[in-house]
């Protein structure tokens, strides 16, 4: 049997993690092999990567770097840990994968999609997704909620600006792709979105 692919996308603050907490107690209960997993990161190569992009003291880092760099930790990530996974009939709940990269590097920093898709095919060696939740709300109120927690990183100390264009970047890809992203009002109560989330699931018959 082959393993199963979900992907979390969406401005911070908007109660990924939460889901994926959520989401995972599920497919457990349903006796499911879970493993969750993030990006950038989720490996050891992949969360020291993951450091040196988040790092606020990095802000003269550019952004053909900062693209690279997310490249290279999903590189790892995937040969690593997804595609094997993957193999052993796992689902695999990941917290980000291209789709960020797509809309943070590829729009937010100006770089292009065909740029940011070119060097993401040789890091994901074809590796995509069967369904990915976007989580929709507003980059002002996902950055409220973000400062309140006291854990910001460098990309979220970008002007509102750029957030508004990685926020429509994300609005975009949901058109392009209907079949694999789901868009999710994140507004709405936790225990709300969860049976949307789970409804999306059973209705793609995992």
């Amino acid at each position: 049997m082959s393993g199963v692919f979900i992907t979390f996308e969406g401005p911070d603050g908007s109660g990924k993690t939460t889901q994926i907490k959520l989401l995972e107690e599920y497919f457990k209960k349903k006796g499911y092999d879970i493993l969750i997993t993030r990006e950038p990161g989720g490996t050891d190569i992949s969360e020291q990567i993951r450091k040196i992009i988040l790092d606020r003291k990095n802000t003269q880092m550019d952004r053909i770097t900062e693209a690279l760099l997310y490249s290279a930790s999903r590189a790892q990530h995937v040969a690593q840990v997804i595609k094997p996974a993957l193999l052993e009939g796992k689902v695999i709940i990941c917290d980000r994968f291209v789709d960020s990269s797509i809309v943070y590097q590829g729009i937010g920093r100006g770089l292009g999609i065909d740029f940011i898709k070119k060097i993401n095919d040789m890091a994901t060696d074809g590796t995509e997704p069967d369904i990915t939740f976007l989580m929709k709300i507003s980059p002002e109120k996902g950055l409220s909620r973000k400062f309140s927690s006291d854990e910001c990183n460098r990309l979220d100390m970008e002007r509102l600006e750029f957030h508004n264009k990685v926020y429509e970047g994300y609005l975009k890809l949901e058109k392009l792709y209907p079949k694999r992203i789901i868009g999710i009002d994140a507004a709405k109560s936790i225990e709300k979105v969860h049976e949307i989330i789970i409804k999306k699931v059973i209705d793609k018959q995992f």
